[in-house]
């Protein structure tokens, strides 16, 4: 794969990750409120402590490590099910408001391709 294209969609993610990792633990952005079905599960997951602390740390680290070009090929397969949990929470409660959950699944997605020789071991 293109390297040009292996390090912007690193980089997007990365920052998507970077920003919107913390705003999980310190609200600093200011997140439309959810509705119905999707309310109930993210209001479960916040008093849980798993949604802002847990995923949010997660989110940071794995962000961090991308923008840093460090243990990126970690930092992808960690960020996988992230990605998947987004994009399947938005089709199935939110499908008009997921425009930046996919856009985070296609660039994980570019990223798990480009890297796909360093998992070969994992999948044997």
């Amino acid at each position: 794969m293109n390297p040009k294209v292996v390090m912007v969609a690193r980089i997007i993610l990365g920052l998507i990750f970077a920003i919107f990792g913390p705003n999980k633990l310190f609200r600093f952005i200011d997140m439309r409120p959810s509705e119905g079905e999707a309310a109930a599960f993210t209001g479960a997951l916040a008093e849980t402590g798993y949604f802002l602390i847990f995923l949010g740390i997660v989110e940071v680290v794995c962000g961090i490590l991308l923008l840093l070009n460090k243990y990126t090929r970690l930092a992808t397969i960690v960020l996988l099910p992230v990605t998947i949990n987004i994009v399947l929470f938005h089709l199935a409660l939110t499908p008009a408001t997921g425009g930046l959950g996919y856009l985070t699944f296609v660039m994980n997605l570019v990223l798990v391709v480009a890297y796909k020789e360093d998992y070969k071991g994992m999948l044997k």
